[in-house]
């Protein structure tokens, strides 16, 4: 089997990613971008879609950690997209619903070759609270977004519940990678793309 690994550096004014991931793996990581809330969201990420991640993310974080957050987002996309390759025998699809103490997220993914974010249910004021003293609400959604428009895959992410605001993003990157986890699995009764087009 070819191996379905990427491994892609990017280096702009505002930040320089290095990140590899191999998603065959068992879920290892090492995860270093200078914001620790969203090594924290990535670690989490990699054990539970049991993808191997590494990352190592600088930035201006002097000015905002925007500019690295969002970058590590494009990379990480950008390397589902070379890793899946022509995305033959796999899934393509995964739903999950995740509970983590009062919160709940539900993540549905289509390994599409579309992308499309919907992401909803964030109670109001989640976007400015700042988690961990450093990562803002409104990152978790721009982490989503970039994600997403560079792997070419469709996203419906929803919050069902939750109070604390640590959870709730918790909770929606435990379910984003429990659904990748069952979207980009290889099944052995898929012959070839599962598509009626012939393409994903």
């Amino acid at each position: 089997m070819t191996a379905r690994t990427a491994e892609i550096t990017r280096s702009t004014s505002e930040s320089t990613v290095s990140l590899s991931l191999d998603l065959d793996g068992t879920g290892t990581s090492e995860i270093s971008t200078s914001v620790p809330f969203f090594d924290h969201m990535l670690t989490a990420f990699s054990k539970h879609s049991l993808i191997d991640l590494r990352v190592q993310s600088s930035g201006d974080t002097d000015i905002d950690v925007h500019h690295t957050v969002e970058d590590t987002g494009i990379v990480l996309g950008q390397a589902l997209r070379q890793a899946l390759g022509d995305r033959a025998g796999i899934g393509r699809y995964g739903d999950a619903l995740v509970p983590l103490d009062e919160a709940l997220a539900q993540a549905v993914v289509d390994v599409s070759g579309r992308p499309y974010l919907v992401h909803t249910g964030e109670p109001a004021g989640f976007e400015f609270h700042r988690i961990g003293g450093h990562f803002t609400g409104s990152m978790v959604r721009h982490v989503f977004e970039a994600i997403t428009m560079n792997a070419g895959i469709t996203v419906h992410l929803r919050v069902l519940d939750g109070r604390d605001p640590h959870h709730i993003a918790e909770a929606e990157f435990k379910a984003f990678a429990r659904a990748m986890r069952r979207a980009v699995e290889l099944d052995p009764r898929v012959d070839g793309i599962p598509s009626t087009k012939g393409t994903l």
